[in-house]
């Protein structure tokens, strides 16, 4: 799959009493992109729940903040699969703003069973679309 380009507009709310978005905001941004590249190749991730009784979690991320976003400011998060595996995923994901790269990570997706939080084999319609 290509890169999945989502914007995102820093509010107040993501910011610290300096006015920069405080550095866990940053795992908000990506996990909205995630979610976001999902849902544009037609995977709600309540309909995942509900049909297949899965769902993706967060197994590890590596998060490199190489320069502070302020309020108000126009970002744009940009995500791409670099491996798939049977039950994961590993997303590479890059925030920019304008065209300077500002924070950038490594996050690890696993598939797990809704209710056990077991790993569990992502459903092949799934896997087909974002293998590489």
């Amino acid at each position: 799959m290509t890169k999945f380009e989502w914007p995102i507009r820093v509010y107040y709310e993501d910011t610290d009493a300096g006015g920069v978005v405080f550095y866990a905001n940053y795992l908000k941004f990506f996990e909205r992109a995630r979610t976001e590249m999902l849902r544009a190749e037609g995977f709600d991730q309540d309909q995942l729940i509900s049909q297949d009784k899965m769902m993706f979690m967060v197994r590890s991320t590596n998060v490199d903040y190489l320069s502070p976003a302020k309020f108000n400011q126009q970002l744009l998060v940009c995500s791409q699969i670099k491996q798939t595996k049977r039950a994961s995923f590993l997303f590479e994901q890059l925030i920019y703003c304008d065209t300077t790269l500002i924070c950038k990570a490594m996050i690890s997706i696993v598939c797990v069973d809704y209710v056990t939080l077991r790993p569990k084999a992502i459903p092949a319609r799934i896997l087909t679309k974002f293998q590489l």
